[in-house]
C-alpha cells in the first residue's frame, strides 16, 4: 500500500486503469466460458434428441470387443443376426411379385432411397457410423484383413441427405471450374458422386475402405494389398464390391474399387461367383 501512495497521481491513475482492464478481461473470459459451456450442453442435448428420433427398435449395444478399428476378433464370417432372421415387412422392398429383403434394397439413380427408410446407427471408433444390421460383419471383415498384416481404413460410411448434397455440390462445382456447362457438370457429377437421395451411403449399408498407406479414391486403389484382399474375401462376410469395372452402364456409377456394400452372405457369395453387379443379380433373381 505504501508503494501505491508513494507514486505520482498519474502513476496511480495508470495503475487503477490497468487493474480495471484486468478485471474487465476476467469478466469477459468468464462470460465466454459460460457461453461455451451452455452451447456444449445444448449440442449434447440436440444430438441425443436427433438420435432418438425415428427409431422404432432398440439400438445395438456393442460389447467392448465390437470395435471396427480393433483387431483380434476371430476370423469367422458373420452369422445372420436375429434382426435379419426376423425382418419385418417394412424392411423389405416389393417388386410387385416377390418381396426383396432389406439387405438387397436397390438404391441407384433410377431407384431412390425408399420412403421412410431409417438407419439404426452404430458409431465406429473413427466417428463414422453404419446400420447395426451390418456392423458385426464389418467388424469381422476388418479384423480378418488386419490379421493378414494389412491396414484397412473406413474413410466414409453412413451419410445424411445434407452430407450427400454437399459432396455432390462440391463435385459439380469442380467440374464447372474445369469448363463444363451446368447441364454437363450435373450429369458428370452424377456419374462420379450419387445424386442426393440415390446414394447407397444413405442406406447405412455401404462403406468406403482404403489402404492406410494409399488413401486415394481413384482406380490406383485397386492395386493396394488391402483392396486385393477385400476383392477376394469381402463376400465371405456378406459384402460385395458394389461398382465393379465394366458395369458402369448398369450401375450408373463409375468403377470404384473402394466402395463395398453389405448384402448378406448368401447373396454376396452368389454375386461373387456369378461375376455380376447387384442390379443384375436382383433382375435375375426377382425379375425386378
Amino acid at each position: 500500500m505504501s508503494d501505491y501512495y508513494d507514486q505520482t497521481p498519474e502513476q496511480r491513475r495508470q495503475l487503477r486503469a490497468q487493474r480495471n482492464r484486468r478485471r474487465q478481461a476476467q469478466v469477459r473470459r468468464r462470460k465466454l466460458l459460460l457461453g461455451l459451456l451452455v452451447l456444449a450442453v445444448l449440442a449434447v442435448v440436440l444430438i441425443l434428441v436427433l438420435r432418438g428420433c425415428g427409431k422404432d427398435k432398440e439400438p445395438a449395444q456393442p460389447t467392448p470387443s465390437e470395435n471396427v478399428d480393433k483387431p483380434d476378433t476371430p476370423n469367422t464370417p458373420a452369422e445372420p443376426s436375429d434382426r435379419e432372421q426376423n425382418q419385418k415387412p417394412d424392411d423389405q422392398q416389393s417388386n410387385g411379385e416377390q418381396e426383396i429383403p432389406w439387405n438387397l434394397t436397390l438404391v441407384n439413380r433410377w431407384n431412390p432411397l425408399p420412403e421412410g427408410w431409417t438407419v439404426d446407427e452404430v458409431e465406429l471408433s473413427n466417428g463414422w457410423a453404419v446400420d447395426s444390421r451390418c456392423y458385426d460383419a464389418l467388424q469381422q471383415m476388418m479384423d480378418a484383413c488386419r490379421a493378414e498384416g494389412l491396414h484397412p481404413v473406413v474413410c466414409s460410411a453412413y451419410r445424411t441427405q445434407a452430407v450427400q448434397q454437399n459432396i455432390f455440390d462440391q463435385m459439380k462445382q469442380s467440374l464447372l471450374d474445369q469448363g463444363y456447362s451446368d447441364a454437363d457438370a450435373e450429369t458428370e457429377a452424377g456419374r462420379q458422386v450419387a445424386v442426393p437421395g440415390t446414394s447407397e451411403h444413405q442406406l447405412g449399408l455401404a462403406v468406403d475402405i482404403v489402404d492406410l498407406d494409399h488413401q486415394l479414391l481413384d482406380e490406383s486403389q485397386e492395386q493396394t494389398a488391402v483392396q486385393q484382399w477385400l476383392m477376394t474375401n469381402s463376400w465371405r462376410y456378406g459384402f460385395i464390391l458394389r461398382y465393379p469395372t465394366a458395369k458402369t452402364e448398369t450401375t450408373g456409377i463409375i468403377y470404384e474399387p473402394w466402395h463395398y456394400r453389405y448384402v448378406g452372405q448368401e447373396a454376396a457369395a452368389e454375386i461373387y461367383q456369378q461375376g455380376v453387379c447387384l442390379e443384375e443379380y436382383i433382375a435375375a433373381k426377382y425379375g425386378a
